[in-house]
């Protein structure tokens, strides 16, 4: 433990003060900009949708619950309706499981304004479960819509921003995209697929002015744990106390905001504790490891119990 201090504690303040002191100023201005957000039906997307809308942004919202959608939307008029820049929100069906049907609503989403200055991919799902438990369809549903579905959506808007010259491209993954926890693997492999690849994304884009950020949250106050997939499909239907306590939607809102507004490239949203363990599985893998086998046998116990 002594090497903890002597080298995790001290890197992670100097962390701390990077991002103090060299944290980037407000570049980009939201008014007016054209927005689509997936996953806007509830949770975090909920939350970006008044952000954005608040901000003067032309906001499509999108994902499979049409009626919850145009209930937020309605909700939206009421409350920013009077507004001098307010734009009424777009709403728009799209399901990223169906990777058939997802060239046609990045179609459907440009016709509305002619082009997408903002992509929030932030729809996803979250799982619970053992590997030697869980089928594989189990693992393909996630990968469809966790990672294959944000990237042939993020290719259909791609072309667009590419001939303007200009947008942002914001993906929601999770801590989990960093790092491996026990019991989580369908979801954290899909987490760090959707990371590799928008990280590659930046660099490819970054000749035509386009940005990318990627926003690593950790347990935010949503209803992920109970819509989460178990080992055989079924809806997991709990509310972990993890993201009974986590953060509000609203402020990790903020911050996704403020990535935009500061075309910050990869933000961590967390407590100082799950920082930590990122830094320390960076720099001293072992000892990460060590806890996490711990922690595997401490679950298991506690699920065994449980039944």
């Amino acid at each position: 433990m002594i090497l903890f201090f002597v080298f995790v504690i001290p890197a992670f303040v100097l962390w701390c003060l990077n991002k103090a002191l060299f944290s980037q100023k407000k570049v980009y201005d939201l008014k007016g900009k054209v927005v689509l957000i997936t996953g806007a039906s509830s949770g975090l997307g909920q939350a970006c949708a008044y952000k954005f809308v608040e901000a003067g942004s032309k906001v499509i919202l999108s994902a499979r619950n049409i009626n919850k959608l145009k209930e937020i939307r309605d909700d939206i008029v009421k409350q920013f309706g009077k507004h001098d820049d307010f734009h009424e929100p777009k709403v728009l069906y799209v399901d990223l499981d169906n990777l058939e049907s997802l060239p046609k609503a990045g179609e459907d989403a440009l016709m509305h304004y002619g082009h997408i200055d903002i992509l929030v991919n932030n729809a996803g799902i979250s799982y619970r479960g053992s590997i030697l438990e869980t089928e594989m369809d189990v693992h393909h549903h996630l990968m469809r819509v966790n990672y294959f579905g944000h990237l042939s959506l993020t290719k259909c808007i791609l072309p667009s921003m590419i001939t303007r010259k200009q947008g942002h491209i914001l993906s929601v993954s999770s801590v989990q995209g960093k790092v491996s926890i026990p019991f989580r693997s369908a979801y954290t492999a899909s987490k760090h697929a959707f990371d590799a690849f928008f990280n590659c994304l930046r660099s490819e884009v970054a000749e035509y002015n386009i940005h990318v950020t990627v926003v690593s949250p950790g347990y935010i106050r949503t209803n992920l744990s109970i819509n989460a997939r178990t080992g055989d499909g079924r809806q997991y239907g709990a509310l972990d106390p993890s993201t009974a306590q986590g953060m509000e939607p609203s402020s990790v809102a903020m911050e996704v905001i403020k990535a935009i507004e500061c075309h910050e490239e990869d933000v961590i949203i967390a407590d100082v504790k799950t920082k930590l363990g990122i830094l320390l599985k960076n720099l001293w893998p072992s000892l990460f490891y060590r806890i996490m086998k711990k922690r595997a046998i401490r679950e298991r116990k506690h699920k065994e119990k449980a039944e």
